[in-house]
């Protein structure tokens, strides 16, 4: 089944908004870049929460017909990392690197890559830091219904 990427888009939104994430924006940026068609933007208050929310919003896509093509921001669970590199196995996930926007307390910021829709899940301060509503403030914005 082809949806629209409009319809995507809210479609994660109300993924997100089903596991309590807060401040869920929907940005149409089909005028402004040709990144994305559109962009979900969400606050998360715990590591959890984000784990959550990105588990819903990729079952509700496949649900649909579409995928997540990637997730970067998130480490794998500790049971599929192995403790020592000589102690890793071609079946093995070694650990994903820590980057600036992975804070030594848990997640701050985490992409979600569906090709025409870019989901990002915040923590609160890392939200206000980047601002990306005011970096893309000439995006129109889609109302969630309730």
């Amino acid at each position: 089944m082809r949806i629209e990427s409009q319809d995507k888009a809210l479609i994660a939104a109300k993924a997100a908004l089903n596991k309590h994430a807060e401040d869920v924006l929907v940005m149409d940026l089909r005028r402004l870049s040709s990144v994305a068609d559109f962009f979900v933007i969400a606050t998360a208050t715990s590591s959890r929460q984000v784990q959550a929310i990105t588990e819903q919003i990729e079952e509700e896509l496949r649900r649909v017909g579409h995928r997540v093509w990637h997730v970067e921001g998130l480490v794998p669970p500790a049971a599929t990392r192995p403790t020592h590199p000589l102690e890793s196995d071609s079946q093995t996930t070694l650990p994903a690197p820590r980057s600036a926007w992975q804070a030594g307390n848990g997640l701050s910021w985490v992409l979600m890559d569906c090709g025409d829709l870019v989901i990002h899940l915040f923590n609160p301060p890392a939200r206000h830091f980047y601002q990306l509503e005011r970096l893309w403030g000439d995006a129109p914005r889609i109302p969630l219904e309730s």
